[in-house]
């Protein structure tokens, strides 16, 4: 019997040392799947009798008003005869306590640490393990006394405050309830039962534990409480007899006193018949039996559970990545892997594979023709501009044939609007292989554990972005350029001539200086950039891509592996310096993992054996 309860102990002690205890929003909460009881009553109604009573020991602090001021999670570990009883606390690993009396100083010192000395109360549990060979294996939780009112130093919401505590626990499907009654009160006004009923109103995990029947008056008796007649539940009532006050200030003990409880019943005309479903002894039995009957009807469920978990933590652990490495070597090899990882989002990205690079071909197929056609060409060879660019270029001597001089300054001044588009599509690109370098940074899992490493590949990725466009602004510039450096002539001889009615050609001289003259010189020059506009509108995308995006999937962290190869040891560690709470989180996995992978091992050990 002992094995399953003593197993459920373990399992829950451990997960009180993790933290595993309450919930965790990322994780399914062990400790709320193992079956517990909690222990309810009004204030003075015998709880810490009883709890003192199952464990054979005198350790719980003792009051008027509110004494139980913090939830006291009470773990009994059944150990063999001839080990020392002691208890631990677990705010205080390694400390073992053997004078019980130093555990009840020590549960008041614990209460006043978070609550003061003051009435107040709070919902942080106290954890206490008690090894002992007169105890059964069981964890029972002592909470705060329910109340009607509240007394000086005590804000009007303690009543509600206390409720809400005590539902917490017992509205869990797994949680039994010892609901303490005193027996000189009428069962109808139990604040036990009245909170167990709103739960549990079939009774089916209500445990009725009735106190201070010695304290009745004379010549009545519960036996309708302990018969079931009064309020039945499924479990039979139980009545105890506890240490009075006087038995306490007389430090007559636990011994002593089961015996004494033992001959009340066994002599009393009135529950005699009863003596042996009687008293705190049984009642420590009978819930290590209940409890382990409902622990074996819920180990399928703990198990499904334990697998579940194991596999949400091993997920997190294998997103988590593994620890970081203290050799120098291996802590290259890992920085090199990461930066590879980062690459391959990067390249994903312009290759097509995840989304951004398309917006680099929106810039040549929109971007660049939608500049391209706003340049201020017409402005620029206007009527009048084309005649004053031609004056100026024939100075004192006007020209003979054809105005060259003053075609060649319209063309290349002309020309010279396209440098703005060619570095508008370079800067373009520049921003968008940015923008990518920072979405892959974001979106490389394994880099989120290193934000020094995300930093330094983010500065020397745009570091090298900024070369690259260096090196893309100075080669479209220079096909710009080339443009006006040598014109294509052939163009200029295949431009149609002007016939006069008679078909003769009009005679140059004739009409130089006419306006119509002007502008079929605007005209043409109108034309020819027109063909140089097609042209750059192809070679300028070739060069954006040759010169930046082509290098950036090539060549974009070399000058980082160069700087890479030189450092040490202590500077590749501050690179692999993850973030404190990816530290703690793996950490806490990896506990937890071996926490429910021992719990499952045991669980079907137990099953199997079973």
């Amino acid at each position: 019997m002992d094995s399953l309860i003593g197993l459920v102990n373990r399992i829950q002690r451990a997960c009180t040392v993790l933290g595993d205890y309450g919930g965790d929003a990322a994780l399914p909460t062990l400790w709320e799947a193992l079956p517990s009881i909690a222990v309810v009553g009004g204030q003075s109604s015998g709880k810490s009798s009883v709890l003192e009573s199952i464990v054979g020991r005198d350790f719980l602090p003792r009051g008027s008003g509110i004494v139980t001021r913090r939830p006291l999670v009470l773990q009994l570990h059944k150990t063999e005869y001839g080990i020392q009883e002691h208890a631990e606390f677990l705010h205080l690993p390694r400390k073992r306590f053997t004078d019980f009396s130093k555990v009840r100083d020590e549960i008041e010192e614990e209460t006043n640490r978070l609550t003061g000395k003051s009435k107040q109360i709070s919902p942080v549990p106290i954890h206490l393990s008690i090894h002992s060979p007169n105890v059964v294996n069981l964890t029972l939780i002592d909470l705060p006394g329910l109340t009607k009112v509240a007394v000086e130093g005590q804000p009007e919401s303690i009543v509600q405050e206390i409720e809400n505590m005590i539902y917490s626990y017992i509205e869990k499907p797994n949680c039994l309830i010892l609901a303490i009654t005193p027996a000189n009160q009428d069962i109808a006004t139990s604040d036990a039962i009245k909170v167990a009923r709103q739960v549990d109103p079939t009774g089916e995990r209500t445990f009725g534990v009735l106190t201070k029947l010695d304290l009745m008056d004379k010549g009545t008796n519960a036996l309708d409480v302990l018969e079931g007649k009064s309020y039945r539940l499924q479990i039979p009532w139980v009545g105890v007899v506890n240490r009075s006050q006087a038995d306490i200030n007389r430090n007559i003990d636990m011994i002593a006193a089961r015996q004494r409880e033992s001959e009340f019943f066994a002599t009393s005309p009135d529950y005699s018949h009863l003596a042996s479903k009687m008293g705190s002894q049984y009642l420590a039995s009978l819930l290590s039996k209940h409890l382990e009957s409902v622990i074996r009807a819920r180990i399928p469920g703990i198990a499904s559970l334990i697998t579940r978990s194991i596999d949400e933590l091993e997920a997190e652990l294998l997103h988590l990545g593994r620890p970081v490495a203290v050799d120098t070597g291996a802590q290259l090899y890992t920085v090199l892997e990461l930066c590879r990882a980062f690459e391959r989002v990067f390249k994903e990205h312009l290759d097509g594979g995840r989304a951004g690079g398309d917006r680099i071909y929106v810039v040549f197929d929109y971007q660049l023709p939608a500049a391209l056609r706003k340049l201020p060409l017409d402005r620029h060879l206007s009527l009048q501009n084309v005649k004053r660019v031609i004056s100026e270029a024939d100075g004192y001597q006007p020209h003979l044939i054809a105005p060259e001089q003053g075609y060649r300054r319209l063309l290349e001044s002309s020309l010279n609007y396209f440098k703005g588009p060619a570095q508008a599509s370079v800067d373009a690109v520049h921003f968008i292989l940015k923008e990518l370098v920072r979405k892959s940074l974001t979106e490389t899992e394994e880099l989120r554990r290193f934000p020094t490493l995300q930093a330094e590949i983010a500065a020397a990725s745009n570091e090298a972005l900024e070369r690259f466009r260096e090196d893309s602004k100075k080669t479209t510039l220079r096909m710009v350029e080339m443009e006006s450096s040598y014109l294509t002539v052939e163009f200029f001889r295949k431009l149609p001539q002007e016939f006069e009615k008679g078909g003769n050609p009009v005679p140059q001289s004739a009409d130089r200086y006419s306006e119509g003259h002007f502008l079929r010189i605007g005209s043409n020059v109108l034309s020819y950039i027109g063909m140089v506009s097609d042209t750059l509108r192809n070679t300028i995308p070739k060069a954006v891509v040759h010169c930046q995006v082509r290098e950036s999937k090539r060549t974009l962290l070399d000058h980082f592996y160069v700087q890479l190869g030189k450092k040490e040891g202590r500077q590749l560690a501050q690179l692999l310096d993850e973030d404190y709470t990816l530290t703690e989180r793996r950490k806490l996995c990896a506990k937890r993992l071996e926490l429910y992978r021992s719990a499952r091992d045991e669980i079907d050990a137990v099953r199997w054996s079973g």
